[in-house]
């Protein structure tokens, strides 16, 4: 049985995120979430942290279905040369139940 996968990520944009037009943008975006909705993909919080990290202007945290979903909006956010607009780094995780 597979468990539902948790990805806490943090990012902040790139000067190439800044330097795009907004339709570019918007359409970076709208892949995105697209092949974010594919996967099964749920947000359960996205938070603006400018003001709390020198590092990190947002953070949010996500769940997926089982681990396949996640390598594939991974190879997504790949092929859509994610890296170009935003640096980030995430943590993955499986619920801790409670005693």
């Amino acid at each position: 049985m597979s468990a539902p996968i948790y990805k806490l990520f943090m990012f902040r944009n790139t000067e190439a995120y800044y330097q795009a037009s907004e339709a570019e943008r918007n359409e970076f975006l709208g892949k995105l979430e697209a092949a974010f909705q594919k996967v099964g993909g749920k947000r359960l919080a996205m938070c603006n942290s400018y003001w709390a990290s020198d590092q990190w202007q947002f953070f949010g945290i996500e769940v997926f279905p089982n681990i396949e979903s996640v390598q594939e909006y991974a190879e997504t956010m790949n092929e859509l040369n994610m890296p170009r607009f935003v640096e980030s780094m995430s943590l993955l995780g499986t619920e801790l139940p409670s005693p």
